[in-house]
């Protein structure tokens, strides 16, 4: 097992393709929890920029430069021996950071928790949202042209999904990727299965939660429960060594109770991964 590693945290506060200003208020929130927990300030990337729904070549040009700090942030912490810890308003961030992360360790598994699949590519995508387009773009499955080493789709495992678009479930079915859905008791059995033990990247889109328990911007039922997210990342903290982990989706309610609450949810189901990253560096 490699050396223990300290945390790095980041909240990436530039815009990729960011629809609304709550995720990106979102990540600021809920990184700042997160730094009081593990210990550390977390560094401030980049500013926000104009929230829009765009298209996904304009998109992906205009944050180019964002989802290349994204990488290079990943790529820094390991480099440096210690543990990336990165929180974003969206997933477009991994067209970056995983094929990075698999580079520098190709003996780890990528969990991606996801209501949704995240696996469109421009010959299939019906609303050009980028995010949408992320983790097909990162297995290689289409070229964002980032000069990123695409990760290897056999070393993903894509868990929580309930929401899938027809032709993105025929790309997903075609491809090595793990797809485990979001059962309650299943998914924990699955995952660790599929997972078996070995180093993994943790890439957790809130919106796996069900939406009666977490907002979402956009909402698929049948998530799972905060308990069950918990005891999920207990499992895997527990089992796996822990690589560095990117947080998405923090949709964050601009009612200052319901945000309050909100936090508390995204930081609960966090407490294992964080522990265990606090643990490393003790």
């Amino acid at each position: 097992m490699e050396e223990p590693l300290t945390p790095s945290l980041v909240v990436l506060r530039c815009r990729t393709s960011d629809r609304t200003p709550a995720a990106v208020r979102g990540a600021h929130e809920l990184a700042l929890l997160v730094g009081k927990r593990l210990g550390c300030e977390p560094r401030l990337i980049g500013a926000p920029g104009e929230f829009r729904e765009g298209r996904f070549r304009d998109d992906l040009s205009d944050s180019r430069g964002c989802l290349l700090e994204a990488g290079g942030q990943i790529d820094d912490a390991l480099s440096g021996g210690n543990m990336p810890v990165l929180l974003a308003a969206e997933c477009s961030i991994a067209l970056a950071t995983l094929g990075t992360v698999l580079d520098h360790r190709p003996d780890a598994r990528v969990l991606w928790l996801d209501a949704h699949g995240d696996f469109n590519t421009p010959a299939t995508t019906a609303s050009g949202y980028l995010g949408g387009m992320a983790l097909a773009g990162a297995c290689g499955l289409w070229d964002a042209g980032l000069g990123v080493k695409p990760a290897d789709p056999g070393r993903v495992v894509l868990a929580g999904v309930r929401q899938l678009d027809a032709r993105e479930r025929e790309t997903l079915e075609g491809s090595e990727v793990t797809v485990i859905g979001a059962s309650p008791v299943e998914t924990l059995v699955a995952v660790k299965n599929a997972l078996d033990g070995g180093p993994v990247y943790l890439h957790i889109d809130l919106d796996v939660l069900d939406p009666e328990d977490f907002p979402a911007q956009f909402p698929a039922p049948g998530g799972l429960s905060p308990e069950k997210l918990f005891d999920l990342m207990e499992a895997v903290a527990a089992d796996c060594e822990l690589v560095g982990l990117e947080i998405t989706a923090f949709e964050s309610p601009e009612d200052t109770l319901e945000r309050q609450a909100a936090s508390s949810t995204a930081l609960h189901v966090l407490e294992p991964l964080l522990d265990a990253t606090a643990r490393t560096h003790e």
